[in-house]
């Protein structure tokens, strides 16, 4: 198991917003021991030189191995957070897509690798199923600006 940690600057992230109904696409993120403890879209670090846009393209085609269409518009989001006494600063664009990929909406469960080759698991979560389980949506704030979970 990984043990990771925030690292000690800001991060500039993108998530993509993958939707199969009401239910959104989301990676598990586990505790020091191994407890799922919330899901966060699938996504990752913007890098130097290249735009939100790209950057989420490359994100989900390392991930999933499939392209995308952006269909939303672009939200940002500020995320201050603690892990494990550790504390981390995220700013994060957010934007809903298609996957080109339309076996993936059939799926339940999809496991890939990260860069890192840390094995992940990522499905499609409602909000009531988030709540059932006890499980944080992250990052902190997403919840407000998804439409298809307003009330």
């Amino acid at each position: 198991m990984t043990v990771w940690r925030p690292p000690q600057q800001i991060r500039v992230k993108v998530i993509g917003l993958a939707w199969r109904e009401n239910r959104l696409l989301a990676a598990e993120v586990e505790d020091d021991s191994g407890r799922i403890k919330s899901v966060r879209p699938l996504g990752g670090s913007i890098e130097f030189g290249e735009t939100c846009e790209q950057a989420l393209h490359r994100e989900v085609r390392e991930e999933l191995e499939t392209e995308i269409r952006i269909v939303g518009p672009w939200h940002l989001l500020e995320n201050i957070f603690e892990h494990h006494g550790v504390i981390g600063h995220e700013f994060i664009f957010a934007a809903d897509i298609e996957l080109a990929d339309e076996t993936l909406y059939g799926r339940d469960e999809i496991r890939y690798s990260e860069l890192d080759e840390t094995a992940a698991t990522a499905r499609w979560f409602g909000r009531d199923m988030l709540r059932g389980a006890g499980l944080d949506l992250y990052p902190t704030g997403l919840e407000r600006v998804l439409w298809r979970w307003r009330d």
